[in-house]
């Protein structure tokens, strides 16, 4: 699943993303350490993977998603 960040907090490491259909999704810490990402900006699309109903990696859309 792709999103675009609407919100990014780089001290407390979590954020939101809107989807395409304008649903938006928090994500937290864990999520973003499991993407391999340091740094996100307003606007960036990204690649999502949801488990158990949260966003559990967040990662530029360029990269592949953790197996």
């Amino acid at each position: 699943m792709q999103g675009t960040v609407k919100a990014f907090d780089a001290e407390t490491r979590s954020g939101s993303v809107l989807l395409d259909d304008g649903t938006e999704l928090a994500f937290d810490a864990e999520a973003f350490a499991a993407g391999g990402l340091r740094l996100l900006r307003f606007g960036q699309r990204v690649n999502l993977a949801l488990e158990g109903g949260r966003v559990s990696v967040v990662t530029l859309s360029t990269f592949p998603l953790p197996s």
